[in-house]
């Protein structure tokens, strides 16, 4: 009896019925949306539950404490590292606060690649569009982090992190095409 194949689109089932995109309650994952329209990053319940922490370190870093919101994200990452805004905002306070590309790169790279796991175990599939509240934290890392590489002079990685994103939104939504052209004719540096 031949084996029935699962749609490129479709996470594998389990015999409970789960599906295996969705991954553990502590890792980032994808799932269907609930439109029928597109994927959503499931960001692990460690994430969800610091979602007022997270707004905290916003408003600190409207004041400009830095400092603040740079020890309060390292705090939450150290009971959940795989909080992709934590990453994203501590990479953007390197860059603000210390202008630390190297620190910047590692924190916008480390969130682009939970994201991009998620993606690669649920069997590739797209669109993931930016406009889903969730998936932006992944698709404004992915930007930053191609950014960083460009500026760090790793122009073939920044070419393959803006081709992943526009794999998954061919929308281009955060303009990542045009940025990297801009840095690469002018050879300044559009703001983040």
């Amino acid at each position: 009896m031949a084996k029935k194949r699962r749609p490129n689109n479709r996470p594998a089932k389990s015999k409970a019925g789960k599906s295996k995109a969705s991954g553990d309650a502590r890792s980032v994952s994808l799932v269907a949306a609930s439109s029928g329209t597109g994927w959503v990053l499931r960001h692990p319940r460690c994430a969800r539950d610091r979602a007022e922490d997270i707004e905290e370190v916003h408003m600190m870093i409207e004041a400009g404490e830095l400092d603040v919101a740079q020890d309060e994200l390292r705090w939450l990452l150290s009971g959940c590292s795989d909080c992709l805004e934590a990453h994203l905002l501590l990479g953007q306070v390197g860059l603000d606060k210390d202008n630390d590309f190297p620190l910047a790169r590692g924190h916008f790279g480390y969130a682009y690649q939970l994201g991009l796991r998620a993606w690669k175990r649920s069997g590739e599939p797209t669109p993931v569009p930016y406009s889903q509240l969730a998936n932006r934290s992944f698709h404004e890392s992915g930007r930053s982090l191609a950014w960083c590489l460009e500026k760090l002079g790793k122009s073939s990685m920044a070419d393959e992190v803006v081709a992943t994103l526009l794999k998954l939104d061919p929308t281009d939504p955060l303009e990542c095409r045009q940025m990297i052209r801009d840095l690469r004719d002018t050879g300044s540096l559009p703001m983040l």
